[in-house]
């Protein structure tokens, strides 16, 4: 079987550290799997530092365990690097650079709540699905 590409977006990175009940922590626990490639970039991963860190007294955690984390993220990951920027093919340049690196890094899915945000990205052969829609497909294909 071949490995799900896949960009995870930071609202789902949020969710996930923020609850251990909801479908983001759920895969979060399962991102190394052997069936599941995980890309990142540079800009993504300070994205995920800067909320992180603003949000880190919501979470209970403290600047090492963020450090530990996006550590984590980091080792296990794809680094895809960047070489042309779309701006601004979305509304929001965020999401532009989450586009970027699923198109990049030649990803399936771009994992997130905001489904809306990525309107008109199929085009590029990638899709935009929830975490539970991602975690069904994953259970589907085991």
């Amino acid at each position: 079987m071949d490995k799900f590409k896949i960009v995870i977006d930071t609202n789902v990175i949020i969710s996930g550290l923020h609850s251990s009940s909801g479908k983001s922590y759920e895969l979060l626990q399962i991102i190394d799997d052997k069936n599941i490639r995980l890309s990142i970039s540079i800009p993504l991963i300070l994205e995920y530092e800067e909320v992180l860190l603003r949000k880190k007294k919501d979470f209970g955690f403290n600047k090492q365990d963020i450090d530990n984390f996006l550590d984590y993220f980091c080792k296990i990951a794809n680094q895809q690097r960047i070489f042309y920027l779309w701006r601004s093919y979305l509304k929001d340049l965020k999401d532009d650079m989450v586009l970027e690196l699923a198109f990049e890094s030649q990803s399936d899915y771009i994992i997130t709540y905001n489904i809306k945000d990525f309107k008109g990205i199929e085009k590029f052969g990638i899709q935009v699905i929830t975490p539970y829609e991602f975690l069904k497909k994953l259970e589907n294909t085991i």
